[in-house]
């Protein structure tokens, strides 16, 4: 049977057990904040995040390090703490078009009570016009 009550427009992005084929960097991610190694004074019950999560509001931020340090699983972990929506792009790869389509699935998904944390990677290489279209 269906569930009545699913939004099926903003699904849930809550972080699923991986399959047993899947990679190995996928099956050991941490699921929750307190998984995460390192950082403790960031992540912490006294860090900025933890601070953060523990009021249910995060401020904008930048997570910078070098690449598979856990960025991303960083912030797919805090929408998840606070209870938003995660949307994640590439600045490579994405353009204007593409920035105007999340940001109108934001405000839909405003509209409908849920809030977006959008995480955009390799945000240093947007052109001029991806940057006058964020902001």
């Amino acid at each position: 049977m269906a569930d009545l009550f699913a939004d099926e427009e903003f699904p849930s992005r809550a972080p699923e057990a991986p399959p047993a084929n899947a990679p190995l960097a996928d099956r050991l991610r941490p699921k929750t904040l307190d998984e995460v190694v390192g950082q403790e004074h960031l992540t912490g019950p006294d860090g900025a995040i933890g601070r953060m999560v523990a009021a249910g509001r995060l401020a904008s931020m930048i997570l910078w390090g070098p690449p598979g340090t856990g960025k991303t699983t960083i912030a797919r972990l805090l929408a998840g703490a606070v209870g938003l929506r995660f949307v994640a792009i590439s600045a490579v790869f994405s353009g204007v078009a593409d920035l105007k389509k999340v940001f109108a699935e934001a405000r839909t998904a405003a509209r409908a009570g849920q809030q977006t944390l959008l995480f955009v990677d390799e945000i240093h290489r947007f052109n001029r016009a991806q940057q006058d279209g964020f902001l």
